[in-house]
């Protein structure tokens, strides 16, 4: 039982800090993103692959082991609404005038945006692929 609960909550606590590692890499790689931060294109490029690579690598983790049968639905709600975010308008676009920042919290946001979901999203199909499954195999 101790076991369970341990695993469990060391599973919580590597999503917190996968989530906080998506959000220092989204505000790292939003800064080298921002034209006024001088960082050539090839440089952020190799960044991004990367740092995209491992968010996606983290998700599945996430996705096998850390979200509970009772936590399906609204994690699976959640990252609908993280996807739907990053793919549709560009909420972010009225950060990116001059007057506020110089335009550097579009950037921040963007990237920190990036990241969460290409976190979130592979956990979320393989969680949902998971629970069609158990779905399919109790009818």
């Amino acid at each position: 039982m101790s076991t369970s609960m341990s695993l469990e909550k060391m599973a919580g606590w590597a999503f917190i800090i996968f989530v906080i590692v998506a959000i220092v890499a989204g505000l790292a790689v939003g800064y080298m993103t921002w034209p006024d931060s001088g960082t050539d294109m090839a440089t952020v490029t190799s960044t991004n692959t990367w740092i995209t690579l491992i968010m996606l690598i983290l998700g599945v983790i996430v996705g096998l082991v850390s979200i509970t049968a009772k936590e399906v639905t609204s994690f699976l709600m959640a990252s609908i609404a993280l996807i739907v975010t990053r793919v549709g308008v560009d909420v972010w676009k009225p950060l990116n005038i001059d007057w506020l920042a110089n335009g550097i919290l579009y950037y921040f946001a963007e990237g920190m945006l990036n990241y969460i979901v290409a976190f979130v999203a592979p956990a979320a199909v393989i969680i949902a692929i998971k629970q069609v499954y158990t779905l399919a195999k109790t009818k």
